[in-house]
């Protein structure tokens, strides 16, 4: 593995998360189940319902992101995993993935119609851009080259500065993260870095860069950034030392029964909210690509009613609709409104 900073190699090699080669996870984690074979999951990706994409574009709100000015902090998904933070003119940009695909090559994983409504121009100047992994569906190399000219500081994993660096950023404007550093960006705004049980690699090698979850305090609340995470006993930890978390933000979708351990299904959200003892659910990773064989709307009907079940309370925004932590928490089930919806 070459880095261009011979200090970030030198923290990866000291980190007690990279053991024999390879960032390791807290727990055991396999990438599939013993008994499943690489023959099916590729059989399986050969076999795709057609629930997997929705039968009609979806719904969005468009707003000029440029002029939002609020002392609570507005919340705006862009479906999947990518969502901008804004507060007292402070933007804060998480995974960003605006090229149309989730993919190596632009054909392939396309996002649904009517997903894709926000580009990098919508953007506002962008004070702090966060990327959680290195992986496709999260760290897009075109929209990161298209934002590079309004973003300040970009904040990350250990490691995922290389991939950073190949779309332009410098490497003085990128801060790499092991699990538990916390820096302070500027007065009343701190970011910390946590566990999360998954993967990294955009290539056969897996593991060269760590994964995380970030929790995000600025002027009195406190956010939780999921990223790409299984359930686990990290939730609680987060919980305990962090906690209550005014707003937590996990993935719900592209899970399967073949891969239990790196992502959850949505049930498990739910209760890494609870562990979490976040006040709202934000449920992302769903309704804009297709990285699972589960129907596409399956993820917020799953996530809804468990937490129904369960008291916790969620916020499903259509894309581009604000959520205003402390004021605004959209909850329409507008995939039921999709024809032929599995909903």
């Amino acid at each position: 593995m070459l880095y261009k900073s011979a200090r970030i190699r030198e923290r990866l090699l000291q980190s007690g998360n990279f053991k024999n080669g390879a960032f390791q996870n807290l727990s055991l984690t396999p990438m599939k189940l013993e008994e499943v074979s690489y023959f099916k999951l590729l059989k399986d990706s050969f076999r795709r319902p057609d629930t997997i994409r929705p039968s009609a574009p979806l719904p969005s709100v468009q707003r000029n992101l440029k002029t939002v000015h609020s002392t609570k902090p507005v919340v705006t998904w862009f479906g999947h995993s990518s969502y901008l933070i804004q507060i007292n003119d402070i933007n804060i940009l998480v995974d960003p993935v605006f090229s149309g695909s989730a993919a190596p090559m632009s054909f392939m994983v396309k996002a649904f119609p009517g997903a894709n409504v926000y580009s990098a121009a919508d953007m506002p100047p962008i004070d702090m851009l966060i990327i959680t992994h290195n992986h496709y569906d999260h760290l897009d190399k075109k929209t990161i080259a298209q934002l590079r000219p309004i973003t300040k500081e970009v904040y990350t994993a250990l490691g995922v500065g290389r991939d950073l660096q190949g779309c332009g950023m410098g490497q003085r404007h990128i801060t790499e993260l092991d699990w538990w550093d916390t820096v302070e960006v500027a007065e009343e705004i701190t970011l910390t870095a946590t566990p999360a049980r998954h993967f990294s690699g955009r290539g056969i090698k897996r593991g060269g860069s760590l994964w995380a979850s970030f929790v995000l305090q600025l002027f009195g609340y406190t956010i939780y950034i999921g990223g790409d995470s299984g359930y686990d006993t990290h939730f609680k930890a987060i919980g305990e030392e962090f906690g209550p978390f005014d707003l937590a933000i996990l993935e719900c979708g592209q899970y399967n029964d073949s891969w239990p351990f790196i992502h959850m299904k949505p049930e498990e959200t739910v209760q890494a909210a609870i562990d979490l003892d976040a006040k709202v659910l934000l449920p992302v990773h769903w309704a804009k690509f297709a990285l699972a064989n589960h129907p596409w709307d399956e993820p917020a009907i799953r996530v809804v009613k468990s937490a129904a079940e369960k008291g916790m309370a969620t916020t499903t925004p259509l894309i581009g609709e604000p959520v205003i932590i402390g004021e605004s928490y959209p909850q329409q089930h507008w995939w039921m409104d999709i024809s032929n919806g599995h909903g």
